[in-house]
């Protein structure tokens, strides 16, 4: 059973990290729109309603042209991708921190670590047994509080 158990852990703790990750790719465009969009109106609020071309250019690429200037004044494909990477995870570093971090100091511990575990335990853990039995998975294979777990049998909680 401790076998299993360790299993159960391991398939929580991967489909929390896929599951965020996928999350961040099919999202990505609509936040760099809403981004676009949010800096556009600080802009124009900054401007009485209306911005110039160069009120514009800043709104837009403000973070680019830093990019470019950091590096000498021209940009790498690969120096870009490297920016854009570490951009990515951070994000992603920032969702699991703020998932995880039971004390809210910006900080991971093991102690952080094992109470998550511990409460998806046992929601996962329906008859509250001290086992996770194949019927007590979700049925799509999805975890995570946004997705809507299929009830079974509720007279066993």
């Amino acid at each position: 059973m401790r076998k299993t158990t360790g299993l159960a852990l391991a398939f929580v703790a991967l489909a929390g990290a896929v599951g965020t990750t996928a999350y961040a790719e099919n999202n990505a465009s609509a936040r760099m729109r809403e981004g676009t969009m949010m800096r556009l109106d600080k802009a124009m609020e900054d401007s009485n309603g209306t911005i110039s071309f160069d009120q514009f250019s800043d709104a837009m690429n403000a973070r680019l042209k830093k990019l470019v200037a950091d590096n000498g004044g021209k940009l790498t494909v690969a120096q870009l991708a490297d920016a854009l990477e570490k951009a990515r995870f951070e994000e992603m570093a920032k969702r699991i921190v703020a998932r995880y971090d039971t004390k809210g100091d910006g900080t991971l511990t093991t102690e952080d670590i094992t109470g998550r575990e511990k409460k998806v335990f046992a929601m996962l853990d329906r008859n509250n047994d001290g086992k996770i039995e194949r019927n007590e998975l979700p049925k799509n294979g999805r975890m995570g509080r946004h997705r809507q777990w299929d009830g079974g049998d509720d007279s066993m909680q």
